[in-house]
């Protein structure tokens, strides 16, 4: 456990240490909230407009309905581009030979992966979490209408998508060996996961076929997470204000608070399975890859 503790208390020193890896990790969500805020802002109130056809909506539901839906899909993002970012160092001790000398030492390769991963998950989770903060600011500027309740669950579901995201980008990293690989292979995360999870675009607006193959894809399932619970009390308020129950619910099925496989709708809780399943799955599957290649090491 000391050896651990002592990993893991380097590793992030490290990434911290390291201004560009640090202010790359933390310019991110600032970058999103700033092009979301200036570019598609207008977007999610018209839509919503149109959705509504000659309904009258007040200006405090659409702009609480359009900063909900811009700091979910920058959460929902930020997770898991933010922990590509985190994860460099793990590749820049592979190519400065730092790792190779880590594992000839009696470390066990458990340890080591673990200790990566949870400095990582550590690093992610600041970023990620300051980045909450200034978008409940934001939101609580534009139009507030969270409860206490909405706000926990929301850092709850910044903390598995962090998990997320560090599993997945600690994966594809097992089979990096230069920080030119890793930063290539974040620009694509960051280019085109936003599409494959639906936080730039509703699945709503994709074909049947394609929705339903973005349907097996766990990001999709963490999205909607973020989006039930940064939504709920707005499209709560909007039943208030005498909307139809049938309305607020073609609201949550637009814009994707309520996800259907195959026609089936799915529940929050399976979400959450789904999501914390697939966490669990790709943690063992890197413990595992480091044990196998200790082992192929040590022949």
């Amino acid at each position: 456990m000391k050896t651990m503790v002592a990993l893991i208390k380097r590793n992030t020193r490290l990434f911290f240490a390291d201004k560009g890896l640090f202010f790359v990790s933390l310019i991110t969500p600032a970058i999103l909230l700033v092009l979301y805020v200036t570019f598609l802002g207008n977007v999610y109130t018209d839509s919503l407009q149109m959705a509504a056809g000659g309904m009258e909506i007040s200006d405090d539901i659409m702009r609480g309905f359009a900063g909900a839906q811009l700091i979910s899909s920058i959460l929902a993002v930020s997770c898991v581009t933010v922990s590509f970012c985190s994860n460099m160092l793990m590749v820049q001790d592979k190519a400065n030979g730092t790792l190779r000398d880590l594992s000839v030492s009696p470390v066990r390769p458990q340890t080591l992966s673990m200790s990566y991963y949870i400095a990582t998950l550590a690093s992610t989770l600041i970023v990620c979490l300051s980045a909450t903060v200034i978008c409940l600011i934001y939101v609580a500027i534009t139009g507030w209408f969270m409860s206490v309740l909405d706000v926990i669950l929301l850092v709850l579901d910044v903390f598995i998508l962090c998990l997320f995201g560090v599993a997945l980008s600690s994966v594809i990293g097992f089979f990096l060996s230069s920080q030119g690989q890793i930063s290539a292979v974040g620009t694509m995360v960051s280019s085109g996961y936003g599409f494959l999870c639906g936080a730039y675009m509703p699945l709503s607006q994709f074909s049947e076929g394609l929705r339903d193959v973005l349907m097996f894809l766990p990001g999709t399932y963490g999205t909607s997470l973020v989006r039930n619970h940064a939504m709920r009390g707005v499209l709560e308020e909007m039943e208030k204000e005498g909307m139809s129950a049938e309305f607020v619910d073609s609201v949550r099925d637009n814009f994707d608070c309520t996800l259907y496989f195959f026609d089936n709708k799915v529940g929050v809780g399976t979400m959450y399975a789904v999501i914390c399943t697939t966490v669990a799955l790709l943690i063992g599957l890197y413990v595992l890859m480091n044990i196998l290649r200790e082992k192929r090491s040590a022949k």
